[in-house]
């Protein structure tokens, strides 16, 4: 799974940087260094969604927080690289 993190000016005034380090993160503890693989990108243009933009696997999931990460993760992530 490749997933690359908006690095736009947008989503760094969002909190591109505290989503990179809260998703190096969740992708150590569930041991799945081996399966992701993470990139920054430059703008997606998604610009006025709510959070930070990635694009994973070529499919662009916007508006992600700090409060609502652990849910993204477990969608899109964990149960996606578990299939």
């Amino acid at each position: 799974m490749k997933i690359e993190l908006c690095q736009g000016s947008s989503c760094h005034v969002k909190g591109a940087k505290q989503i990179l380090d809260m998703l190096r993160k969740a992708i150590k503890e569930n041991n799945l260094t081996d399966k992701v693989e993470i990139a920054g990108t430059v703008c997606l243009g998604q610009c006025k969604s709510a959070g930070v933009n990635m694009r994973i696997d070529g499919n662009i999931v916007t508006g992600i927080t700090t409060e609502n990460f652990n849910n993204f993760f477990q969608t899109n992530v964990l149960d996606k690289v578990n299939k």
